[in-house]
């Protein structure tokens, strides 16, 4: 009876997580086509853009049908989508090089940023929210809910400007702009990736940590818990052996919604410091109306975000034997 039980769990599980997988890749399709639709809405070409405002009109057309920007759009879209499919996603119309290895010297330190915020974020904001819900009401509570919300509601654009102010302007202890390249030492790169990384932890702190909380103190209110306290458990360990193992699926699932929120964030980080990332790249093809790195970029940032969201969905599903039941 158990063994079958347990299979039938696990067909549950897999069969759940194929139709999650089934959702997301459908939802990557949808917006595919949402971000090739928004780039054609832009004004302008990369062909007005690189002949300028001086150029004549059969100037412009003749580098129009040169790029492939005079073909219908729904030929330009099958074009474009099976590229990307095959892991070609164009020929940037600006850089006159691959998509591919224009992207592929910037992902690395998008990524890299993106690892070492969620390096600094993740533990500060575990530490936070549990601490926090282990003095519900408290003082400590209370200031650390309001600092938190105060995080949250602030801007990335004004804690990077307070954030100039402060460590730049003032101490001088930080450069206010992410001068890093590849040939740098660990030591330099930290000291001029310090600013953005800073920025993005702040508020990805405060969310998770909201979150956390949140997540710990529904567990704390289960039976289960006030049984251990009345057997004398000491609080650490009702949280460790207790709480965690049973809000580590809502805790996965606010650490993935908080570190998404670094794709969003890192657009406006990167551009404010000026750090050499993907996000920024992405603000230069806006720009340029170099559509096909335009649209690469931002379908690596749904992707992103789909991947994170579906690993918070397998999490809950293999923690929660409810939603297997499903």
């Amino acid at each position: 009876m158990a063994g079958g039980s347990t299979s039938s769990g696990t067909k549950a599980a897999l069969s759940l997580i194929g139709k999650r997988f089934a959702s997301s890749l459908l939802t990557l399709f949808l917006v595919s086509v949402t971000i090739f639709v928004i780039a054609q809405l832009l004004p302008g070409d990369a062909a007005q853009e690189a002949l300028g405002q001086s150029a004549t009109q059969e100037q412009v057309a003749a580098l129009r049908h040169e790029m492939g920007l005079d073909r219908p759009a729904p030929v330009r879209y099958a074009s474009w989508l099976a590229g990307m499919a095959s892991g070609d996603p164009g020929q940037s119309l600006v850089a006159n090089m691959p998509v591919a290895e224009v992207i592929s010297s910037r992902l690395p330190n998008s990524l890299l940023l993106a690892a070492l915020t969620a390096l600094v974020a993740v533990p500060v904001a575990l530490a936070i929210g549990i601490g926090s819900a282990m003095n519900r009401g408290g003082r400590l509570d209370r200031a650390l809910n309001i600092s938190t919300l105060s995080m949250v509601a602030v801007p990335e654009f004004l804690v990077a400007t307070i954030a100039v102010l402060i460590f730049s302007v003032k101490l001088r202890w930080l450069p206010s702009i992410a001068l890093v390249s590849d040939e740098m030492g660990w030591g330099d790169y930290l000291r001029g990736a310090a600013m953005p990384i800073l920025c993005l932890s702040i508020v990805v702190i405060a969310q998770m940590a909201r979150m956390t909380r949140a997540a710990v103190i529904d567990q704390m209110d289960r039976p289960y818990v006030e049984m251990a306290v009345l057997k004398g458990v000491a609080p650490v360990q009702v949280v460790l052996k207790h709480i965690m193992p049973n809000a580590i699926a809502p805790i996965v699932n606010a650490m993935a919604l908080s570190l998404s929120y670094l794709l969003g964030g890192a657009v406006i980080v990167e551009t404010i410091f000026n750090y050499p990332g993907l996000a920024s790249l992405m603000v230069n093809a806006v720009t340029s109306r170099d559509m096909p790195l335009l649209q690469a970029c931002a379908m690596i940032f749904c992707a992103a975000y789909l991947i994170l969201m579906l690993i918070a969905d397998v999490t809950a599903i293999l923690a929660n034997p409810r939603l297997r039941a499903q």
